[in-house]
């Protein structure tokens, strides 16, 4: 765990200085370069992060009239950034007073207007990466059966499980062990900042109704997460899954 110096906590946000080169892009213009990002815990499960304003392009953030207010970091003055042909509104935020100190001197630049993040050399997808989230992919010979309704939509002796912090453990099974024909893919495309790039299925049984988005794989995943190349994971929210002829209790999460 962090020392008391590395990381700070005030009500429900926390702030913790990160170790890594930040980068990010609008348009293909460089918005914003830093070595020592704050990482700014808004919501439980994983930091945003808040970027020096000596760090930020001054020329290609403009002021606006309104302010955004937050329970816990105060008042905040509203900026477009725009970079490289292109405009994002209110994409800014300053928290020149906050009760923070350490954000004082700080600007958050929303991640989704913005069109690349890198740490280092890394393009980054979603969020921010977790220093606290712990990946483990594991070989296993554990029986895993997967049903819907009472249908068996996989069943396996040579499952790989994931082992992810803050979430149920998924178990990923090869696709001969997987009523494939049951499979339709999914429109839904989703990114991870710790896997990649998944494609989702939905499930069709027999003529009966579509059950939306209920599994996914990584057809190409980030390399520390390679074990689990095309291999498919089912929402334990959502399905029954037995482990060794036990049925598992379904998780409350994000995702049930």
């Amino acid at each position: 765990m962090p020392s008391p110096e590395a990381r700070h906590a005030r009500g429900s946000v926390r702030v913790e200085r990160g170790a890594k080169r930040l980068r990010t892009y609008l348009g293909g213009e460089l918005v914003a370069d830093t070595i020592s990002p704050l990482l700014v815990w808004e919501v439980p499960y994983y930091p945003t992060y808040y970027i020096p304003a000596a760090d930020v392009r001054a020329e290609l953030i403009e002021q606006q009239g309104e302010l955004a207010h937050s329970p816990s970091r105060g008042d905040a003055k509203t900026f477009t950034v725009s970079a490289g042909g292109q405009r994002a509104a209110a994409a800014a935020l300053r928290y020149q007073d906050s009760p923070i100190e350490e954000l004082r001197d700080a600007i958050r630049i929303d991640w989704d207007a913005m069109d690349a993040w890198f740490e280092e050399d890394e393009e980054v997808y979603t969020h921010p990466r977790d220093p606290y989230t712990r990946l483990d992919i594991l070989a296993s010979s554990r029986h895993v059966r997967v049903l819907l309704a009472g249908v068996r939509i996989a069943d396996s002796h040579s499952p790989r499980l994931l082992f992810e912090t803050g979430l149920p453990v998924r178990f990923y099974l090869p696709k001969p062990h997987v009523r494939m024909d049951l499979l339709e893919r999914s429109d839904t495309v989703t990114h991870c900042p710790y896997k990649g790039r998944a494609q989702s299925f939905n499930i069709r049984l027999d003529d009966g109704p579509l059950h939306g988005d209920l599994a996914w794989h990584y057809p190409a995943p980030l390399p520390e997460s390679q074990k689990i190349a095309g291999l498919i994971a089912f929402y334990n929210e959502k399905l029954d899954i037995e482990v060794d002829g036990e049925l598992q209790p379904r998780p409350s999460t994000k995702f049930s």
